[in-house]
């Protein structure tokens, strides 16, 4: 996967993964994930391997 790929999946990770806990919280609704512990718990975690992801891609020299 090259770096653009790599930052733009990151970057996706992380704003999927703060609308999955701000839908999980109850704090944007309209889903059947609104209210939801289960996102309120799943949604960071996804958006802490976008910030992995992040981090690696600009780590590492290619």
């Amino acid at each position: 996967m090259n770096r653009t790929a790599r930052i733009v999946l990151g970057s996706l990770l992380i704003v999927l993964g703060f609308i999955f806990w701000g839908q999980g919280l109850g704090a944007i609704e309209g889903s059947a994930m609104t209210g939801s512990t289960f996102w309120a718990y799943a949604g960071p975690v996804i958006a802490g391997f976008g910030v992995a992801l992040l981090v690696v891609t600009f780590q590492k020299r290619e």
